[in-house]
């Protein structure tokens, strides 16, 4: 079986330029304990042409083990007023027994102000690669996204200032360090390719045995992600707590920094699938012939959607969720709701290029001659099935998957989603939690929903399932990483209680 945590780009690439998005992790928590009121505190704002540094490196720790580093490096253009940043993050951990090596680098020129002039942005994972480039203009924000070697052109509206994400950390240090100030500013982020605000507020400053000196608590808020950094009186951010204390980050020299590459490759821990792991209070025998499933959620104050094959309560003590497995939900109804997801689910986009001639070509033989809707999902999961490798193996895109031929579970569910739009199928993609027989629990999962007629189909395209059984429980709709943000809000805190289960009869 094949199941996938929420994509670890986002984890790094924030960590590098010390983000507060996730791409695909909540940061927050809080180690209050370590941590000392330091006295009345200065009022801190540097200029950009006399930082006091012009560099600097993290380690980066996550579970109890260290993973990564990031580089941070600031300099002037010459003969301009412009200034290049370049940051860069490297990590290597072990999920499902395969090693997971990922690169991330960084080039934004910015002005003096810290706004952006123009970028350029590329992310490596288990082989695949995105770039992501472009400029300002005038009212708006040019991008070319580059996934699978093919390029996809983004123009998003934006008047006044707009600055990259890897300014976040520095941005307190500029535009002043001082108790009960409040920034708040948008930010494009090449990891979800959409700009977003930020708002960070300095709530305190400390001392701690974790860094020298003195340090500014800044607390920084992103499309509902949280991150807790402290920075310190020359402006580099110190030290970094997330994922409610599992994740952090903190000054190192370069050698040190980089000497967790030995580590890593003697370290056989399984950080991700630990973090994520949910075990519910008994275990769930043959999963994939579950036809429902009642569950109690706590630990997260969130409601999952509730639609045709999914009901959820909550109340003040848990959220009740039933499953069912049914073929189709109850028919949408007729006329304009109808067409406009018709319209909206047939479309392409930057992780589901339906429209490639590559994926409407096999897309085309797959389905050629073929007499209904429900033949045409059943060829596509039998093509799936044949030829693609169910693996350990991340991608950007359905064309990743096409061109390497593997992929966890949401490149099977991107590649699904891809050659059934490619046949006229109006298709979703959709996330949540999936029961793992083999890890005796629930692990974060991607799959899919056809539009048969006028009704939704839940398909898992990595278990070939046309009917996804009732252990799926959708959290998020979205294939793209600024949709799959609200992922985060779920992981390492939800516990699950099985109430009651059925299996398909025979």
């Amino acid at each position: 079986m094949t199941t996938a945590v929420p994509r670890t780009t986002g984890i790094v690439r924030c960590l590098a330029a010390l983000s507060a998005a996730i791409a695909l992790l909540a940061f927050g928590g809080c180690a209050g304990q370590y941590f000392r009121d330091a006295g009345p505190a200065p009022v801190i704002q540097h200029d950009l042409a006399r930082l006091p540094f012009s560099e600097y490196w993290t380690g980066i720790v996550f579970n109890g083990e260290k993973i990564g580093f990031t580089r941070f490096a600031i300099r002037q253009v010459t003969g301009t007023r412009h200034y290049e940043i370049r940051s860069e993050a490297s990590i290597v951990l072990r999920f499902l027994g395969v090693e997971k090596k990922i690169l991330l680098k960084s080039h934004d020129v910015v002005n003096g102000d810290l706004t952006i002039v123009e970028f350029a942005y590329e992310y490596q994972i288990d082989g695949s690669e995105l770039k992501v480039s472009g400029r300002r203009e005038p009212g708006q924000l040019v991008a070319t996204i580059v996934s699978a070697g093919r390029p996809t052109e983004q123009r998003l509206p934006a008047e006044g200032r707009l600055y990259p994400s890897s300014v976040i950390a520095l941005y307190p240090a500029l535009h002043g360090l001082e108790i009960g100030r409040e920034h708040i500013y948008p930010v494009y982020n090449g990891e979800i390719q959409a700009i977003a605000e930020v708002a960070q507020r300095i709530t305190a400053y400390e001392n701690s045995d974790l860094f020298l000196g003195n340090a500014f608590k800044v607390e920084t808020a992103m499309r509902g992600q949280r991150v807790t950094t402290w920075i310190g009186l020359d402006g580099r951010p110190v030290f970094e707590l997330a994922l409610h204390g599992t994740m952090i980050s903190f000054l190192e020299d370069s050698g040190s920094a980089t000497r967790y590459l030995a580590l890593a490759s003697l370290n056989k821990k399984e950080s991700l699938v630990e973090y994520s792991l949910v075990r519910p209070d008994r275990p769930i025998v043959d999963p994939r012939a579950v036809s429902a499933l009642r569950i109690s959620l706590q630990g997260v104050d969130l409601t999952p959607p509730s639609d045709a094959f999914q009901h959820c309560t909550a109340s003040k003590q848990d959220t009740a969720c039933e499953m069912r497995r049914v073929r189709q939900g109850p028919e949408i109804g007729a006329g304009a709701p109808l067409q406009s997801l018709q319209e909206r689910y047939l479309r392409p986009s930057v992780t589901v290029q339906s429209n490639d001639p590559s994926i409407r070509r096999i897309s085309g033989e797959i389905v050629a001659d073929s007499p209904s809707t429900a033949d045409r999902i059943a060829r596509i999961l039998q093509w799936l099935d044949a030829n693609i490798e169910k693996a350990p193996h991340d991608v950007f895109s359905a064309l990743d998957v096409l061109d390497q031929r593997k992929a966890e579970c949401q490149g099977h569910a991107y590649l699904y989603a891809a050659l059934a739009r490619a046949a006229g199928i109006p298709t979703r993609v959709v996330n949540g939690l999936v029961y793992s027989e083999q890890f005796n629990g629930f692990l974060y999962h991607s799959w899919t929903e056809s539009l048969v007629g006028a009704s939704w189909q839940a398909i898992d395209p990595t278990f070939g399932q046309a009917v996804a059984d009732a252990t799926h429980i959708k959290l998020v709709e979205g294939e793209n990483l600024a949709e799959l943000m609200p992922l985060m809000d779920w992981v390492g805190k939800v516990k699950i209680r099985v109430l009651a289960v059925e299996h398909q009869k025979p």
